[in-house]
């Protein structure tokens, strides 16, 4: 029998979605108040989600790429108190603090393929072969995608009250009142032709692209790819009960009015 295959289990590659808790500041009380914050603001959004610690962020030209540190094992404490779960750190090369306490608490370094969380890299850290790395970047950018499918819309045709959420893989489009207390979730899209006056939370894998429409914005909270905004920051009266597209520009919740004739 090959060594590669048995009827009892099986090695093979594949990617796992992973949310990225990108560090931004060594200070481990300013990031258990707002963790803290956020997730009594929405108590089930990182129930159970899978994290790796980003500390990109905090390296710096300053001290040779190293930046500050932080502490594994207290920031571990700090994401498993708000329910979520480390599996990995993240990285730069110059980062060897962060080598070492991540072997330390026995969690591997990852590689991030991702569009944003780390620092852009100075001349002098470019890779000295610059004309074969500019090969395989115009390689890579002029080969095709693979097909896929994108998942299928959620349609919920009856108003949610107070206590009810509903989660889509997709987008997520509401035709009735989702009410106080109520909670729309997805990972795409938010379409809400009803006021919204509970919770809208879209984007939630870090779909930096996801957008919430609203009919009539009244709300308690709304979110996209976990950047957030309650009703401890009010309105503007352009927007408050108008209807509104919400995107992200950076990491700011941009809010403007639809202009729907």
């Amino acid at each position: 029998m090959s060594l590669n295959k048995t009827p009892f289990f099986e090695l093979r590659s594949g990617s796992v979605d992973t949310l990225l808790f990108v560090v931004k500041t060594p200070d481990l009380d300013a990031l258990r108040t707002e963790l803290t914050r956020r997730f009594e603001a929405t108590p089930e959004f990182f129930a159970g989600d899978v994290v790796a610690i980003d500390v990109r962020r905090l390296a710096d030209a300053a001290n040779g790429g190293e930046g500050a540190r932080v502490s594994l094992a207290d920031l571990e404490k700090l994401l498993k108190s708000v329910r979520m779960r480390p599996v990995g750190v993240v990285a730069l090369p110059a980062q060897t603090w962060a080598v070492q306490w991540a072997n330390e608490g026995g969690l591997p370094i990852l590689e991030a393929r991702d569009r944003r969380g780390a620092p852009k890299p100075s001349v002098d850290e470019a890779k000295p072969n610059t004309e074969a790395a500019a090969v395989i970047e115009a390689a890579v950018a002029n080969t095709p995608p693979p097909a896929t499918f994108p998942a299928q819309a959620t349609i919920i045709d009856r108003p949610l009250r107070s206590g009810q959420q509903v989660y889509a893989k997709g987008d997520l489009i509401v035709l009735g009142l989702v009410s106080y207390g109520a909670e729309v979730i997805a990972e795409g899209n938010i379409h809400i032709y009803a006021p919204l006056r509970g919770r809208a939370l879209a984007g939630v894998h870090g779909n930096l692209d996801a957008r919430i429409f609203c009919t009539c914005l009244e709300p308690e909270l709304i979110s996209i790819a976990g950047i957030y905004r309650t009703t401890e920051n009010p309105l503007s009266a352009d927007v408050l009960s108008k209807p509104v597209q919400i995107w992200l520009d950076q990491e700011k919740l941009m809010i403007e009015p639809l202009r729907l004739t």
